[in-house]
């Protein structure tokens, strides 16, 4: 008799369990909000934030040390501009460190971008260290919920020394201003 009402409660407990787990007939689809992703975009990002991932669409390499992160030669992200970019423009930000490494095998590298397609103007860099890239980005560029912003290093350190890597900048963060 016990091993019958135990056998029992299993049998119960088990079916209790799959149902919990298997979908439900009467569970609504989402919304098309929860599945839109322009409306999960932020307008700065951090690129070592897991959060931010879905954001770094290419050319960006595993993040290091919890803080950073390589590019490769070109790397794109997609952003959210601020609310009033349509009239006003903004400002785009890209906090970047050039290496020594670069530097000596490279002598100098030159960053450009685009928003949407609307070049920026390109910044060399002929020492190392940390710079801010910084410029104004027009209204016209920023017109929709949605920007895409292409970055393009003018070269880049070749794979070597076991790392199979073609290697920019080092990026920690990247986002627009508002104006």
């Amino acid at each position: 008799m016990h091993i019958a009402i135990s056998s029992r409660r299993a049998i119960l407990a088990l079916t209790l369990f799959t149902a919990a787990l298997t979908p439900s007939c009467n569970r609504h689809k989402p919304d098309a909000e929860t599945i839109e992703e322009p409306a999960q975009l932020a307008s700065m990002i951090h690129v070592a934030d897991p959060n931010a991932s879905s954001q770094l669409l290419t050319g960006f390499y595993s993040v290091e040390q919890n803080s950073w992160r390589w590019t490769a030669q070109q790397f794109t992200a997609v952003l959210k501009p601020p609310s009033v970019a349509a009239a006003k423009g903004a400002t785009l930000v890209l906090k970047l460190t050039v290496t020594d490494g670069t530097i000596a095998k490279l002598h100098d590298i030159t960053l450009s971008a685009s928003v949407n397609g609307a070049p920026l103007a390109p910044e060399t860099y002929t020492k190392a260290g940390p710079y801010t890239y910084t410029r104004d980005v027009p209204a016209s560029a920023l017109a929709g919920d949605v920007a895409k912003v292409a970055f393009s290093l003018d070269k880049a350190m070749q794979p070597g020394n076991g790392d199979i890597r073609s290697l920019g900048v080092v990026v920690a963060s990247l986002g627009f201003e508002a104006k």
